[in-house]
């Protein structure tokens, strides 16, 4: 009997799953994912240099580096050009946090997520999961297409975050949102055209759990993420100009939920 193709298509992506790696690169990120025993580390490749400053984060990572000569290092690994590796590189497998449930419903932290709509840039995202850390909350979410996925540039912006931050991509971003209600978070969606503020909002959730929900720049929030929301709130400015990159947007809301 011929499987269905919705069937082929699961056992697909379950397949490119599994095959899929990331490298990361530079002395900061190979460190944090060499000290993270959640990581599976497939391959580690350094200059001398490299090796020597890593130090004991080497002896902790259980994988014998592949040393190189510096001049050698871009046709080892690949990286491109422009990666800003400090000759170290390390090829990994994308971390598995776990379900939704597992981690949000009572995971370690404040009862406090970060939503993100189709965000793609990797240094955006990066620094969304170092604030996200900084202040506590439980999960970063975004959806599994049309979002940064693992890569060494977002390791590298992470500085670290990626190794201790949960970072789940879902299938279905709406139902997400959804299913995070039914767990009992309020759904704030930030959007400059809101009509209450974020302290408001915040002010009144009565110390429920809270998800900050922020869209790409430019196009913002989908109309279908607008929608999911329970409300649409605006961080307030002073002057004409009153746009936020949405990585610096993710940090004051983050702080405002943290702290209020």
């Amino acid at each position: 009997m011929k499987k269905p193709a919705w069937v082929i298509d699961k056992e697909r992506a379950r397949r490119a799953a599994a095959a899929e790696t990331v490298w990361l690169f530079g002395l900061h990120a190979v460190r944090d994912a060499l000290m993270n025993p959640r990581r599976e580390k497939l391959r580690l490749v350094l200059t001398k240099n490299a090796a020597d400053r890593l130090g004991d984060a080497l002896a902790a990572g259980s994988i014998v580096p592949e040393i190189v000569d510096p001049r050698k290092f871009d046709a080892h690994v690949p990286l491109g050009t422009d990666s800003v590796h400090q000759g170290a590189a390390l090829e990994v497998k994308p971390l598995a946090w776990g379900s939704l449930d597992a981690v949000c419903a009572g995971g370690a932290g404040r009862a406090l997520v970060v939503v993100l709509d189709r965000v793609t840039d990797p240094h955006n995202v990066g620094a969304i999961l170092r604030s996200a850390e900084v202040f506590g909350a439980r999960a970063v979410i975004a959806p599994a297409r049309h979002s940064a996925p693992e890569t060494g540039a977002l390791a590298k912006t992470a500085s670290g975050a990626l190794e201790r931050q949960p970072y789940l991509r879902v299938g279905n971003l709406s139902e997400a949102m959804e299913h995070l209600r039914d767990m009992g978070y309020v759904l704030l969606g930030l959007d400059g055209e809101g009509r209450a503020t974020l302290a408001e909002a915040l002010a009144e959730t009565g110390g429920r759990p809270v998800a900050l929900v922020l869209g790409s720049e430019g196009p913002g929030l989908r109309e279908k993420t607008r929608d999911t929301c329970d409300r649409l709130v605006r961080i307030p400015f002073a002057g004409g100009f009153g746009s936020l990159n949405v990585s610096n947007a993710a940090a004051v809301a983050l702080y405002a939920a943290a702290t209020g």
